[in-house]
């Protein structure tokens, strides 16, 4: 049903839809609901189709309603390199859908690969870790997570570590830390249509979707008390602000239509 502000959306029923505790009966917390492969990467679960479906049709509502005008909900465009559209904000609570254009470089997203350019061209996904436990939907496309071992060592670093703090206004400050790390490449899981992944408050990772191929994602976020956004830098790097560009109503509207004529079409 639709509402003034949108399309009426519950976050807790859609954490239901795609929790994969719930698809296996753990029952753990949101910051332990997925186990990690041998590798370190969090695995993709295939709870039952219907739910994933029902999760896919609530994301498909809202963005019809801004396709079609009657929700005015301006696109962000996010620093990690795609756009996203807050259809949710609850409190600690969150749901997204993330627009990926496919032009970040595959071979960016290991740790080699944190704050710098990519060796084979294009940009080169920040290796991050999130203050909030993150479920992902894949909507369209694929979507590669690529894990990155973080050990403290102050005496042959890699990277520099930075903590990111986010304001309601957009602005994003990044600190620099004084914890100097090693960034080795850990394992990597690719996520296709309908593929739902999690990723842990805390992991270190580079979401990749390269090949020149869109994605999009229904994301549902918690933030957890008492931890901070952080990504991976160069040692000799220093913090910086910056402010997130709002798209114009056109530009949200042409890459909402984009997206949705690819879910309507073939899967990928």
């Amino acid at each position: 049903m639709d509402a003034p502000h949108g399309i009426a959306i519950d976050y807790d029923a859609l954490h239901a839809l795609l929790d994969p505790d719930r698809a296996s009966g753990a029952g753990r917390a949101p910051d332990a609901a997925s186990a990690p492969a041998p590798d370190g990467v969090s695995v993709p679960f295939a709870g039952p189709p219907a739910d994933r479906t029902a999760a896919s049709d609530v994301a498909v509502a809202a963005l019809r309603a801004v396709a079609e005008g009657r929700w005015d909900l301006p696109a962000i465009r996010h620093p990690l390199g795609f756009l996203c559209l807050p259809v949710l904000r609850d409190g600690p609570k969150g749901v997204c859908v993330h627009l990926f254009d496919g032009e970040d470089a595959e071979d960016g997203g290991d740790a080699e690969g944190a704050g710098g350019p990519a060796g084979g061209g294009g940009r080169a996904p920040l290796v991050h870790a999130h203050s909030w436990s993150l479920i992902s939907l894949v909507l369209f496309g694929q979507v590669t997570n690529r894990s990155v071992r973080v050990v403290d060592d102050p005496v042959a670093p890699t990277h520099r570590v930075y903590e990111v703090r986010s304001g309601p206004d957009g602005t994003d400050e990044v600190r620099r830390t004084a914890r100097l790390v090693r960034g080795e490449p850990g394992g990597s899981e690719r996520s296709a249509r309908g593929d739902v992944y999690v990723v842990r408050p805390g992991e270190f990772h580079a979401t990749v979707v390269g090949g020149g191929r869109p994605a999009a994602t229904l994301v549902l976020g918690e933030t957890l008390p008492g931890r901070s956004d952080m990504s991976l830098g160069p040692l000799d790097g220093e913090g910086y602000r910056s402010v997130r560009e709002v798209c114009r109503r056109e530009e949200t509207v042409v890459a909402v239509r984009a997206a949705l004529r690819r879910i309507d079409g073939p899967g990928d």
